[in-house]
């Protein structure tokens, strides 16, 4: 799940190379902390967080066919 986030959001981005993806894990619950460049920001979270929310439910819909929950933190 890590790879699909970060390869979601290098497409999204003007500074791919500045896109770095934390995993922590828990029992049942896996936390993505996402960090990408400032002037990236908007583009990630997108209009009114849209962007941002479509890329949660993609995770979303991964995590519950692995019986999992998944929650995706944008880190300035």
């Amino acid at each position: 799940m890590k790879e699909l986030v970060e390869l979601i959001v290098r497409l999204l981005v003007d500074h791919p190379q500045d896109v770095r993806v934390t995993e922590v894990d828990g029992e049942r619950t896996v936390i993505f902390e996402l960090r990408c460049h400032p002037e990236d920001l908007g583009k990630v979270i997108g209009k009114s967080g849209k962007t941002v929310g479509s890329i949660r439910s993609v995770l979303g819909a991964v995590a519950a066919r692995q019986n999992r929950r998944v929650m995706l933190e944008v880190v300035e």
